[in-house]
């Protein structure tokens, strides 16, 4: 049985190389300065800023009814907080998640993303 990789605790690189490699993402930072990823302006995914996450958390953008799939699925690794709960959001263990995991959760995040940001400007023919 092949062994899942480990993301180390605090690669954001990795996160954010991933992240990127799909259309219309961009890295930039959030009001506080932490590093987020966005879609077409709309958030996917950042490092965690609340005191209520445990440090090392990653924090995207998820349908609550995916978010309680994960949470039950894999406890250790997904989590949220009292005070995330109300958003479309979960908590991810850096330490904990494999790389295809975060890749598919951050595919998730990138569609909902696109259908809440910005569209494309088009330009008017004359």
């Amino acid at each position: 049985m092949p062994t899942k990789r480990k993301i180390r605790e605090t690669s954001f690189e990795t996160v954010s190389a991933m992240g990127l490699a799909l259309p219309e993402v961009e890295a930039t930072t959030n009001w506080a300065g932490r590093p987020v990823l966005k879609a077409r302006g709309a958030f996917m995914a950042g490092i965690a800023f609340h005191h209520s996450a445990e440090p090392g958390s990653l924090l995207v953008r998820c349908a609550i009814e995916d978010r309680e799939g994960f949470l039950e699925d894999a406890p250790d690794t997904y989590y949220v907080t009292d005070y995330y709960r109300p958003y479309p959001l979960v908590l991810v263990r850096l330490s904990r998640v494999d790389r295809d995991a975060l890749r598919e959760l951050l595919s998730l995040s990138w569609r909902m993303a696109i259908a809440k940001g910005r569209r494309p400007t088009r330009t008017r023919r004359r």
